[in-house]
């Protein structure tokens, strides 16, 4: 287990490299300098590693904080995780789409990964018949290019890039805006097409998964790869100057290279350089219920697909049933359902959970009144904005290296996931192997 700074009693100073941020960009960076021989500490102040992927066990129940995935084709995943080890389960691909109109519920599957289901697919109102061979069309460009070179392309934004390529206002309302909408957060799909075509390339090619023991399987799992003084939780750092790294408890720490795997904020703060204009967020909430598997018996169960709703003023705009998916996120007997609400500007829980009753009782039935409100989640910074004007401006990126001595990574510095965090941190480890081992 990592040490708890506050009953630590040796200071581990002279590590090679001292990591500030625990998070996956932090933990991937230390473990690939691991595996060339060098020994990295990693400091966080947080009680856990993890940072945004984090889960919380509460009367048996794993809640992940904010409903997340993993996709299962993400390259940097692929290449460092375990994924046998993580127990993955998987939903199916494809959406439950609810719609106010008839039919009330429409369904797209992804035929590339089940055969069968071809005929449904075609057949489904969700858009035309032009608009799945798009799909097709989509997944063939997307596939074409190495995915370096995805991201070169010149961006414009999600919408535009559907306009262009020919889909209909109907799927785009009944599928991409609700589906996208709820991977980017944003429902105007100002997201930049570029990030927009490795995402679709990452859903259609692999599979979303969840760990059968909540997301924080994976960054546990990299923890478990460093020994345990290499990890210092509840250890906050006040500034980093050269070499040096400086704790709120007065003790100091000195490496050969720092690297700071925070947001570009706190990374502003800690070397007393400039702050970065502000960078937009989307936010999102996350509400738990829990229900006896009993009398969990209306609505689409048993699916294992995500519900999508396309009215997006509402309170509700995802939801899954995780235990469906992964049985071990909820006690035997309890199902384990979850609610996704984007772009609150005021935050009542109490209010939210109400308007989220009421909306789902035409879903699921007058049952939901009943329905146990574990917890809430509300995320102001869980994604951050990514539009052209940020993909296509090499200006505003910052570098991995900063100086000789200081680097950074995170997704902050890429785009929005798991996968560019990831990847940051094997580069900044990169950079580090190549400086350290002759």
């Amino acid at each position: 287990m990592p040490i708890d700074s506050t009953n630590a009693g040796v200071k581990p100073t002279g590590a090679p490299v001292i990591i500030i941020g625990a998070g996956m960009a932090g933990l991937t960076c230390a473990v690939y300098l691991k595996q060339a021989g060098i020994d990295a500490l990693v400091l966080d102040a947080a009680d856990g590693v993890g940072g945004r992927v984090r889960t919380d066990v509460v009367d048996g129940f794993r809640l992940d904080r904010g409903f997340q995935i993993l996709l299962t084709a993400y390259p940097e995943a692929q290449r460092l995780l375990n994924y046998s080890a993580l127990d993955l389960r998987s939903f199916r691909s494809g959406a439950l789409i609810r719609q106010q109109a008839e039919p009330q519920w429409m369904s797209l599957l992804n035929s590339f990964q089940e055969p069968l289901s071809v005929f449904q697919t075609l057949a489904s109102p969700v858009g035309t018949l032009g608009d799945k061979l798009r799909i097709v069309e989509l997944l063939r460009r997307t596939q074409e290019l190495p995915i370096s070179e995805l991201f070169r392309q010149t961006p414009t934004t999600t919408l535009a890039l559907l306009y262009e390529i020919g889909f209909s206002d109907q799927i785009i309302e009944r599928f991409f805006r609700p589906f996208f909408g709820g991977v980017f957060l944003e429902d105007a799909l100002t997201t930049s097409s570029n990030f927009f075509e490795f995402c679709f390339r990452m859903f259609f090619v692999g599979g979303a998964a969840i760990p059968a023991k909540g997301m924080e399987a994976i960054p546990n799992q990299l923890a478990g790869r460093l020994a345990p003084e290499q990890i210092r939780l509840k250890t906050s750092v006040n500034k980093v100057n050269g070499n040096t790294v400086y704790l709120d408890s007065g003790e100091t720490l000195t490496g050969r290279a720092i690297v700071l795997a925070v947001d570009a904020t706190q990374a502003a703060r800690l070397t007393g350089r400039p702050v970065p204009p502000e960078q937009a967020f989307n936010h999102t909430t996350c509400t738990y219920f829990a229900v006896p598997s009993a009398q969990f018996t209306n609505g689409p169960t048993q699916k294992k697909l995500l519900l999508l709703n396309t009215h997006r003023s509402s309170a509700v705009h995802n939801v899954a049933i995780l235990s469906d998916v992964a049985p071990g996120y909820a006690p035997t007997g309890q199902t384990l359902i979850s609610v996704s609400t984007q772009s609150l500007v005021m935050f009542d829980e109490a209010e939210l959970t109400k308007k989220i009753r009421e909306e789902l009782n035409g879903w699921f039935g007058e049952g939901v009144q009943k329905w146990r409100h574990l917890r809430t989640y509300h995320i102001p910074h869980a994604l951050p904005d990514y539009t052209p004007e940020q993909a296509g401006n090499d200006a505003i990126r910052q570098p991995l290296q900063l100086t000789d001595s200081l680097y950074q990574c995170g997704d902050q510095t890429a785009y929005p996931s798991l996968n560019a965090a990831m990847q940051t941190g094997r580069e900044v480890a990169e950079l580090l192997i190549g400086g350290m081992v002759k």
